[in-house]
């Protein structure tokens, strides 16, 4: 079960961490919720701009397609790890159902370092690109001119937070039941 209380005396510094990085996860989500209303705002203001005559001279928001691709991305960024902890990611089970729950658990836990491993790597090549790009002053020239690192960036630090989610799953797995989990589980 994910942790949701406010931590309390008498818990263990993994649980009160828990407790305070599921809560940073669910202020990032609160943003990716803000980021699709001010996206979906952006869009309609372009479509009536460009078929509405409303400001002589304006046809649209010019900027909207290259800005609302990297609201998508960031999007993504924002949510990823919040999806992870509630069980929401994609997630092929069905032959975590067809084993013995232990051997399920087994493969969970395979699945976990797998994950662990892939999220830790990326994050590293994530900041080692974002770090170069920053250092090089790379441009990304499109309708708006913007420093390339500025879309770079949060790649680094969700796969962080996606590491870290990593290790709070394998925390709740190893005290779980000893049979896969529950959740967003596609069969009955």
């Amino acid at each position: 079960m994910i942790e949701r209380a406010a931590p309390k005396a008498g818990t263990t510094a993994a649980e009160n961490a828990a407790v305070v990085f599921g809560k940073l996860l669910e202020a990032l989500a609160l943003l990716g919720c803000a980021v699709i209303f001010l996206m979906t705002l952006m869009i309609c203001a372009d479509v009536l701009l460009r078929n509405v005559r409303l400001v002589p001279g304006v046809y649209g928001i010019a900027w909207a397609n290259e800005v609302s691709e990297a609201m998508l991305y960031l999007l993504t960024m924002l949510l990823a790890p919040w999806l992870l902890r509630q069980g929401q990611h994609i997630r092929v089970d069905i032959v975590l159902r067809a084993v013995p729950p232990r051997m399920g658990w087994y493969f969970e836990w395979t699945a976990d370092v797998l994950g662990l491993a892939c999220c830790l790597v990326i994050a590293w090549y994530g900041a080692r690109a974002t770090l170069a790009s920053f250092h090089a002053g790379s441009l990304s020239v499109k309708t708006l001119i913007t420093p390339e690192w500025w879309m770079l960036a949060p790649l680094p630090v969700a796969f962080l937070l996606l590491s870290i989610e990593m290790l709070f799953r394998m925390r709740r797995l190893h005290l779980g039941e000893r049979a896969p989990r529950g959740d967003a589980v596609s069969t009955g």
